[in-house]
């Protein structure tokens, strides 16, 4: 069937239509993840003025050109959804020339983005100092190599398959999540409230042996993550063990985040997390790790950690503080209802990781067998 070669600049075509009447608002304002997707921006946009934002519609891509030293990786969002986004005037916006339709799907064109090769590609040909570029010029200088457009749709589909198996484990997610907020709405009026220190209580058990090396930390959204840190250097023994059941808690940056941070851990492994770490665990039969978790999931709860942290410069929740924190503890039987609807989202959750790991894992051997099929 043959392959045909190009730069990218003979197939795509940038655009600047700007929201000139202001028809797109704070809540259309999207940024862009180094891991190739749109998100809801984190910029302080509430005095900007939104008419020189470009309008990023179905089918159009935008990256940020500065992004490059960001994790290795070019920041880049494909839409492909049925909303029109606005992007700020420092990102480059483009899509898919109108005479090359017929030799390049922009969905394959995006599954070619998605592949670390050409990150790798991004990364080698950026410049500059403490601040690199990848601009609209070397954008257009990237070479590609399409096969038919039959090709590209039947690879094209495998992608759009596994994405619309991951959209509905999403959606699943989002009812899920309202049946919890709307039963944890009924007990925060009819049940009585109970100090979090009547019901955790901090245990301090060290990795002296040095046995356990696996070290965690624990994020913004509530969850256990490989250590970021340097650890070249570092004494392992005097690291906290968590087991199953257990909560990681940290007082730093509450008020910096608008988040507590906190943390169950799920897995039969135990890990190590660092010593400015609480580790803490439940200390009555009255409650469940799960419920507790819930209740610390929600937004109210990390803006009402934001109100009572302190003023220092780490903006602390100290947990003598966070012990005073009171929760609504309805029954047993009402708490494991809820639970087990966490349980079923913690189960999604995991799928969605894994489905979006294949998603990326995929992308390379997509463009790869597309490819291989037409020569």
């Amino acid at each position: 069937m043959g392959l045909n070669k190009y730069k990218l600049g003979d197939l795509i075509s940038r655009h600047e239509r700007r929201n000139t009447d202001l028809q797109y608002g704070t809540d259309d304002v999207r940024g862009v993840l180094n891991t190739k997707g749109f998100m809801s921006t984190k910029a302080n946009i509430e005095n900007r003025s939104l008419d020189r934002f470009l309008i990023i519609q179905h089918g159009e891509f935008a990256f940020n050109r500065r992004t490059t030293r960001n994790g290795e990786r070019l920041g880049l969002g494909y839409n492909d959804t049925d909303q029109t986004y606005i992007v700020t005037e420092d990102y480059v916006a483009f899509s898919v020339a109108g005479h090359a339709k017929k030799i390049l799907l922009p969905t394959y064109l995006y599954i070619f983005f998605l592949r670390d090769e050409f990150d790798r590609y991004v990364r080698y040909d950026s410049w500059g100092s403490a601040t690199e570029f990848f601009n609209w010029e070397e954008m257009c200088e990237v070479p590609i190599t399409l096969p038919s457009l039959s090709i590209q749709q039947k690879y094209v589909d495998v992608y759009n398959a596994m994405l619309a198996n991951q959209r509905a484990y999403e959606s699943d997610l989002e009812n899920l999540n309202v049946a919890i907020a709307a039963s944890i709405e009924k007990f925060k009026h009819s049940t009585s409230r109970i100090p979090v220190g009547e019901l955790l209580e901090e245990i301090d058990v060290r990795n002296r042996n040095g046995a356990i090396s696996n070290v965690q930390g624990i994020n913004i959204n509530k969850e256990f993550m490989l250590s970021v840190a340097n650890l070249g250097e570092t004494d392992l023994t005097k690291y906290k063990v968590i087991k199953k059941n257990q909560f990681a808690y940290s007082a730093m940056q509450t008020g910096r985040d608008e988040c507590i941070r906190i943390a169950l851990y799920h897995e039969g492994e135990p890990v190590i997390i660092s010593p400015a770490y609480s580790v803490l665990q439940t200390k009555v039969k009255s409650v469940l790790a799960e419920y507790i978790m819930l209740w610390f999931s929600r937004s109210e709860s990390d803006r009402y950690g934001w109100f009572i942290s302190d003023s220092s410069i780490r903006a602390s929740l100290e947990l003598s503080r966070f012990y005073e924190i009171e929760i609504p503890l309805p029954s047993i039987p009402q708490q494991q209802a809820l639970v087990d609807f966490y349980n079923a989202r913690h189960l999604i959750l995991r799928n969605i990781a894994m489905l979006d790991k294949l998603l990326k894992d995929i992308c390379p051997v997509l463009i790869k067998g597309s490819v291989e099929e037409a020569k």
